[in-house]
């Protein structure tokens, strides 16, 4: 699904700038300030998992997404994580509850502190576009 996707968007780049189909599509993609597939979902997820954190909206997610307590004082208490969920299977892993906290728990804590959405949304496209094209 992912590649179908990606395939269509590189087309669809080449074809807003005017590019010849030969061309290479990370500098088109980079040039229109697009992520890729993958970072586009990752983007997606993340968002999601912070404004159920801020609101607490939809019950069902907040229930889902626990904060991570350690049983005794470390560094990471503060961070801002989420209590990772064991799974046995790849298509387990792909569930909202195991991939929210897998994505939550990878971002930066400049990214993860933000306060607002807006905040949180640039902070969190900065941080992809540079994994993109740094």
């Amino acid at each position: 699904m992912t590649l179908a996707c990606s395939s269509v968007m590189n087309r669809l780049a080449r074809a807003v700038c005017s590019a010849p189909y030969r061309s290479s599509s990370t500098p088109l993609l980079q040039l229109l300030h697009w992520l890729p597939v993958s970072h586009r979902i990752t983007y997606k997820i993340a968002m999601l998992t912070f404004k159920t954190k801020l609101h607490r909206q939809p019950v069902y997610l907040f229930d889902i997404l626990q904060n991570y307590t350690s049983t005794r004082q470390l560094r990471s208490s503060s961070a801002g994580l989420l209590k990772r969920q064991t799974t046995s299977t790849k298509t387990s892993d792909r569930a909202i509850s195991a991939a929210a906290v897998k994505i939550w728990n990878d971002l930066p804590v400049t990214v993860r502190s933000a306060t607002s959405s807006e905040q949180f949304a640039r902070r969190l496209k900065t941080h992809l576009f540079a994994l993109s094209f740094d």
